[in-house]
């Protein structure tokens, strides 16, 4: 039998009513464990509707497993819930940063995929739903033998101050937490109000019914506990521009996060200058020049007065535009406010796209692409989709047939749509998908691909070759209602393709992405 005896310094209903506060902020702290993980998973390993899949169902199965577990700390339930919310507020709060630091020092320079994150992400989840889990049933013993009730009222009391706590958690990770401390900071302020709650909630109210060691060693667990996270938080700023020198290398000149992606720029006049968005190379300065010309020069072939250019906050492809005669007014559409104060006022990055966004026919406005074109009306001769890639998760919804069916609503009756559609050869089935889904939404298309270094660029008609990768191998799709004709740089090495202009009815399995259904996860 369980010792059902309790020496309390508070009345059994002001006991009961701390147990259920340390359940609610236990819960805040779990959730915001999960959010943090599956948020940083997704930077850095990218796919986010794959990353929250992976956490939360291993997480949700390491709980089962603890609450199996916590079975054998039942005579000891009050040091045991100390110990595991001591444990649970090391692992969690330092989570981030190892997951972090696999992923600066374990990965490629500059690439999403860092080696040693995915088991990382697979561990800390194990780790932390197998603490979460025994919670429960150790706080299910403690409120028990502070006052018998019948089991199914102390279950619903202890699940509605955890499920209480599960949504001011959820709600502080995006709100709070992530805006005002950041990941980093973030997690180690969540693990250190973790081992606080724990620990006073234990030694306040069942201290003495600890022996004398067992009150000693959860002290001390607790003490090394916020030692680690408070000496981890006052270093975090070094940690994090270690960590950054280790992933974009030593000449790092911006870094900022702002409220849609962190910012990353480096290198300037001398040396290349890179952009990097949410840890992904979207410019380098030795080769964009070619994808800028290859995006937009066979869209201008026609009647070109007007431009739209949906993303494209960086103002390369404005420029690539703006050197042609005949246009009277450009409206680029940027969900992203420090992308365009940094085109704006950087000055490497100015230098680099001609101070294109200072040209009075520029018209810029700040706004998500898919909402803007919902509410708008207006005709244009071109449009130009300069979006992220399409194989990420949160860009799919741009890359989809509704968006397409959007951009041709606003396309005049000889209007040309160019799309950047990915990596041909290293991608293939997510360009092609790009064409069907374009195609889809009532357009003819030709599909085209861009090398790196060189300045031609045609339709191709040489299947064979898509192996054969280039140092930047960039691919489009060239739309309009009537077949487009793709221009060819006058005087330049043509590029193979490696793509088909025929039907894509040739690659097998190929559909339109849609908002319901997309298509483009690896």
């Amino acid at each position: 039998m369980l010792d059902s005896t309790v020496r309390l310094p508070v009345s059994p209903r002001a006991g009961r009513f701390l147990v259920l506060v340390g359940v609610f902020v236990c819960a805040a702290c779990g959730l915001v464990y999960e959010l943090e993980l599956v948020a940083l998973a997704a930077y850095l390993i990218g796919d986010s509707v794959t990353q929250a899949s992976v956490v939360l169902s291993v997480m949700v199965f390491a709980m089962g497993i603890g609450s199996l577990l916590a079975k054998r700390l039942r005579r000891r339930a009050a040091l045991g819930f100390g110990l595991i919310e001591a444990a649970l507020a090391l692992v969690g709060g330092c989570s981030a940063m190892a997951l972090y630091a696999a992923f600066a020092w374990t990965g490629d320079r500059g690439e999403v995929w860092a080696g040693g994150s995915r088991p990382l992400v697979v561990a800390f989840s194990l780790a932390i739903g197998v603490l979460i889990g025994a919670e429960v049933p150790l706080l299910m013993v403690l409120i028990q033998r502070i006052r018998r009730q019948d089991a199914g009222g102390a279950v619903a009391d202890l699940f509605a101050a955890d499920y209480v706590g599960a949504l001011v958690g959820g709600l502080a990770f995006p709100f709070l937490l992530l805006p005002v401390f950041g990941q980093l900071t973030g997690a180690l302020f969540t693990g250190a109000v973790n081992a606080v709650a724990g620990g006073a909630l234990v030694l306040g109210l069942f201290g003495r019914d600890l022996g004398v060691r067992e009150r000693a060693a959860l002290i001390a667990a607790n003490v090394l506990v916020l030692s680690v996270l408070a000496t981890a938080a006052v270093f975090v700023g070094d940690f994090e521009r270690a960590a950054r020198r280790a992933v974009y290398g030593a000449d790092v000149r911006v870094a900022v996060q702002t409220e849609v992606q962190e910012i990353v720029l480096t290198g300037g006049r001398r040396r290349s200058l890179d952009l990097y968005l949410d840890g992904r190379l979207r410019i380098s300065g030795r080769d964009e020049r070619h994808y800028h010309e290859g995006l937009v020069r066979p869209a201008m072939r026609g009647p070109h007065a007007r431009v739209l250019i949906l993303g494209g906050g960086d103002g390369l492809a404005a420029r690539e535009v703006l050197r042609h005669p005949g246009v009277r007014r450009v409206d680029l559409v940027e969900l992203d406010a420090g992308v365009l104060a940094l085109a704006r006022h950087d000055p490497a990055l100015g230098e680099l796209n001609g101070h294109a966004l200072r040209d009075p026919r520029m018209r810029v406005v700040r706004a998500e692409a898919f909402r803007w074109l919902r509410a708008e009306r207006a005709a244009y001769d071109v449009v130009i989709c300069d979006l992220p890639d399409p194989g990420v998760t949160a860009s799919a919804k741009l890359y989809s047939q509704e968006f397409y069916g959007l951009a041709t609503r606003v396309l005049a009756p000889r209007g040309r749509l160019a799309v950047h559609a990915g990596p041909v050869s290293v991608r293939p089935r997510v360009f092609w998908t790009v064409e069907a889904t374009v195609r889809a939404a009532g357009l003819r298309t030709v599909p085209y691909r861009v090398g790196g270094r060189r300045s031609g660029f045609a339709a191709g008609p040489d299947r064979a070759s898509a192996g054969a990768r280039a140092p930047r191998d960039w691919g489009f799709v060239l739309a309009s209602r009537a077949r487009p004709v793709l221009l060819r740089a006058a005087g330049s090495r043509t590029v193979r393709a490696g793509v088909r202009s025929a039907a894509p009815t040739r690659v097998p399995g190929l559909v339109a992405s849609t908002l319901v259904r997309p298509r483009y996860a690896d």
